[in-house]
């Protein structure tokens, strides 16, 4: 299995730091956010990893992770993502390094207190499908939120809504999927939403209506720092210890 992190974007909530920078290339504490996701598919046991960026920062990366080496990456390569056509589109140019096989992906600036190493283990085993990470939160209208089958979070999804007035839980979906190789022919038959962007909701969906979606709930801490207000609270919880791929 190979890793995919997403890291474009304008990260428009964090500006006027965004004005001069990446958002992922921003400080946790003290390291690059990009440096979380890539420690977390470590950790899983995935050394194969292509981060897809874009905007006019992207060779920033290059400058500070080069060949990714030191962070024991085995291979890292680079796509570059035209536009801001959503999280489905910029999964797409990730096709031909996934070579027929199943992916991780991530957003570059999800960062998680433990580790994915059981799911991970679980999806290599699964033989089809997707499975999604989820946790549960206070402030549900944020996300993509799950609605079970008879409200139980340990049974089936039935269903993803994205930011629900009424969420149907108290369960998000985070920044880290699992994929077999179908999702991008998913993704070649999405259309755009309202905000002319391809959403990875709509994927999920894809496969909860296949009947070929799992779930596991994410242990400890979960941030999507793409706020001022979630940057600082994913710092506070590095600097106290938690994160323990964050090189402590």
């Amino acid at each position: 299995m190979k890793g995919v992190i997403l890291a474009g974007g304008l990260g428009t909530r964090l500006r006027p730091l965004t004005l001069v920078t990446n958002k992922h290339l921003l400080p946790v504490y003290h390291e690059p956010m990009i440096y979380y996701p890539i420690r977390c598919l470590i950790n899983a046991g995935i050394d194969e990893i292509l981060l897809v960026t874009g905007g006019q920062f992207a060779g920033d990366f290059l400058r500070l992770l080069r060949n990714g080496q030191e962070l024991n990456v085995r291979h890292l390569a680079y796509a570059y993502q035209e536009g801001e056509g959503g999280i489905a589109d910029a999964l797409k140019l990730s096709e031909d390094f996934a070579d027929g096989g199943k992916i991780c992906v991530i957003l570059g600036d999800n960062i998680i207190e433990n580790n994915i190493c059981r799911a991970a283990a679980n999806f290599r085993e699964q033989p089809s499908g997707a499975k999604l990470m989820l946790k549960e939160v206070s402030d549900p209208r944020r996300f993509g939120t799950a609605r079970f089958e008879g409200d139980d979070p340990s049974g089936r999804i039935v269903e993803i809504i994205e930011k629900p007035d009424n969420p149907p839980s108290n369960y998000a979906v985070t920044g880290i999927y699992f994929y077999d190789f179908d999702v991008f022919e998913i993704c070649q038959t999405l259309k755009p939403s309202k905000r002319n962007e391809l959403e990875i909701t709509d994927v999920n969906n894809a496969y909860i209506q296949r009947g070929d979606l799992t779930h596991e709930v994410l242990d400890g801490w979960w941030s999507d720092a793409g706020t001022f207000d979630s940057l600082h609270s994913a710092s506070s919880l590095v600097a106290k210890g938690g994160a323990n791929h964050a090189g402590h």
